[in-house]
């Protein structure tokens, strides 16, 4: 679906420059995807960056190893559910589960980053979600990009900008793609995973990233 203001993209749809019409030979072309632009490579789209068969595996061994934390946070004045499960993984962790050491060898000769730390968000169903953010950069190196793999069912992230009067983009996270993340982005944009009612299944997102030591 392509609103008729704010572009969409979903699984293999190609859309450079913000707000182009989307040609029907682009759609199924399995080329990175512009969605913001900037100086250190802005916010791009990869699908189909990790085939299928193993992204399917990806899923089923993150969901069955993975040890998933529930977490409160402070909200009006009373604590609530973080509405998704999470988790955290260094690299070099003695007790890194399946397929997370895998998945950085391949994050990695992907993009090109010396990731050293992944975090993991479990979406139970529709009803789970994150609010539109931007990551901290306090602790990452800089420059180097923030890369997010997606496993189990597609989602839509909305990625706005931080001030003016730029466009919202949606753009359907289908399994096995990655989104990059710049780090310059993360200053002029948030991004986020709304809630959808018609979503029936999990999702797994893999956001890896590069600590400073």
């Amino acid at each position: 679906m392509i609103c008729p203001d704010r572009p969409s993209i979903s699984a293999g749809r190609a859309a450079s420059p913000i707000g182009t019409t989307v040609s029907q030979q682009a759609l199924f072309a399995p080329e990175p995807v512009a969605l913001v632009h900037d100086n250190e490579g802005g916010i791009r789209y990869l699908p189909e960056s990790i085939p299928a068969d193993i992204a399917r595996r990806w899923f089923d061994e993150a969901q069955r190893n993975v040890g998933w934390l529930s977490q409160q946070r402070m909200m009006y004045e009373r604590e609530v559910a973080v509405p998704r499960l999470l988790a955290t993984f260094a690299r070099e962790s003695a007790d890194l589960p399946a397929p997370l050491g895998e998945a950085f060898e391949a994050v990695h000769a992907l993009i090109g980053a010396p990731f050293n730390r992944v975090g993991l968000n479990l979406y139970r169903d529709g009803s789970d979600s994150v609010a539109p953010h931007s990551d901290k950069t306090d602790k990452l190196m800089h420059g180097e990009p923030i890369a997010i793999v997606s496993l189990g069912v597609s989602r839509r992230m909305s990625i706005r900008p931080k001030t003016g009067s730029g466009r919202t983009v949606h753009v359907e996270l289908e399994p096995g793609s990655c989104l990059v993340m710049s780090y310059a982005s993360q200053f002029t944009h948030e991004h986020g995973i709304p809630k959808l009612a018609e979503v029936a299944g999990p999702r797994i997102s893999l956001a890896f990233r590069c600590f400073a030591s």
